[in-house]
């Protein structure tokens, strides 16, 4: 899979992006990274602890956050994109699900486009994206959890995804999938999916794991957000041995080290 300049070998490998919040009130890390210079000096570190992608969102989407306007999201991630394509050669993502700010971001030089609500929000985003030729993340999400048979109406949910796409224009090799730990589902249901993420090899896409802090590992271990690496590690090893190309982290030196030695212990 091609993402901006690079090639991914999602055949024999998975890959790590890195996040960078440029918000005020992220769950995590709000207002951390919202200063040049502080976003360049940790796009730095991620890039070195072994991040492949950096994904920069500009709006929180915790759970209660305060919807913000696409202007003030344009204003806040345009900036960070054209400072990180200056100054690194890194393909960079852009979280939004709104399409006027990801044209902006696509027009700053953001490579990918980063969806949680799987095409299903804004109407006019899967447009953007195919006029662009852009690979995209689409995420499973609902804005209730209210399912009959999880696995089954999760699979039909993310099919429907897939099927916005393709009417688009959405190219095949653009599409990654994102089971959406932490959106639209109860705690069973965010364990359930983490531990059957082979289901979503049916669909045929590549597939990218964002559980990094999440209250699934929370509400587990007991943990505020700032003490969940470990538990963040734990999902990203089982990621990796279920097949995800991609696995979307805060702590990025821990977690491209569990990746490769779990790689090492797969063979590949």
């Amino acid at each position: 899979m091609k993402i901006g300049n690079k090639e991914f070998d999602l055949k024999n490998h998975a890959y790590v992006m890195g996040i960078l919040n440029v918000t005020p009130d992220s769950f995590s890390d709000g207002g951390k990274w919202n200063d040049k210079g502080r976003a360049m000096r940790h796009t730095q570190e991620m890039i070195e602890q072994g991040a492949t992608i950096i994904d920069i969102g500009g709006e929180s989407t915790r759970p209660g956050y305060t919807l913000i306007s696409d202007e003030e999201e344009i204003s806040r991630v345009v900036p960070m994109i054209e400072m990180v394509k200056k100054n690194f050669d890194v393909p960079v993502s852009i979280d939004t699900y709104k399409s006027r700010v990801a044209e902006a971001a696509l027009d700053a030089g953001a490579d990918l486009v980063n969806d949680i609500w799987g095409l299903k929000y804004d109407l006019d985003l899967a447009g953007v994206i195919a006029r662009k030729n852009a690979p995209c993340c689409l995420m499973h999400n609902r804005k209730e959890p209210d399912y009959t048979d999880f696995i089954a109406d999760f699979l039909k949910d993310m099919q429907e995804t897939i099927d916005i796409a393709k009417k688009a224009g959405i190219a095949d090799e653009n599409i990654i999938l994102d089971p959406g730990v932490g959106f639209g589902k109860t705690y069973e249901n965010n364990l359930e999916i983490i531990n059957k993420l082979e289901c979503m090899h049916t669909l045929g896409y590549p597939i990218l794991l964002g559980t990094s802090r999440k209250s699934v590992i929370g509400l587990t271990l007991d943990l505020p957000a700032d003490q969940r690496m470990e538990g963040t590690v734990a999902t990203t090893v089982i990621g990796v041995m279920k097949g995800v190309a991609f696995v979307r982290v805060h702590d990025v030196k821990e977690n491209y080290r569990a990746l490769k030695m779990t790689e090492a212990i797969l063979g590949r």
